[in-house]
């Protein structure tokens, strides 16, 4: 019986030590390579997809070279990320994610206003423990209503440059 009891004992832990190994190699995998990543070649594609697009608002709408792109350094990201969970937990909600729009400033007397791009918190609102109503995953949770955005960031040198810079 004694033996019997060791060799559950070490089953149950031989079973837990497996199970934890490969959750956590699992998740390192994961945070190594976040979804959808894309590669150089596909960043070009899109970029260059976008041309005529880009060409339209600058030649047609504004008359200048409007904005291709928007740069937050880490610490911006990382800071308005910490902030964000606080806000969202504050308004009663769970942060899960951000969007980014594309917006533009109004014109002004010294000229139109160009393109900028802007984060925007999503998440679900808290419930309670005992709510049978399940969390949404994914992708698409809403947007935090409410809660401030990110804006500000850096345009492009110059503005209009194309990928890479």
């Amino acid at each position: 019986m004694k033996k019997l009891l060791l060799l559950l004992v070490g089953l149950v832990l031989g079973i837990a030590a497996t199970y934890y190994y490969l959750s956590t190699s699992q998740n390192l995998e994961e945070m190594a390579n976040p979804k959808g990543l894309i590669t150089p070649s596909e960043i070009e594609a899109l970029d260059q997809a976008y041309n005529s697009r880009h060409t339209i608002i600058s030649d047609s709408l504004i008359k200048t070279p409007d904005n291709r792109s928007s740069w937050y350094s880490i610490e911006e990201i990382e800071s308005y990320i910490a902030y964000a969970k606080k806000q969202a937990d504050s308004l009663g909600y769970t942060l899960d994610g951000l969007r980014l729009y594309a917006g533009a400033y109004p014109d002004t007397k010294e000229g139109p206003g160009l393109m900028t791009m802007f984060f925007v918190p999503t998440g679900s609102e808290n419930v309670s423990e005992g709510s049978m109503i399940p969390a949404a995953q994914g992708g698409g949770s809403n947007d935090l209503k409410g809660a401030d955005g990110l804006n500000i960031g850096h345009s492009g040198i110059p503005p209009a440059a194309n990928y890479p810079q």
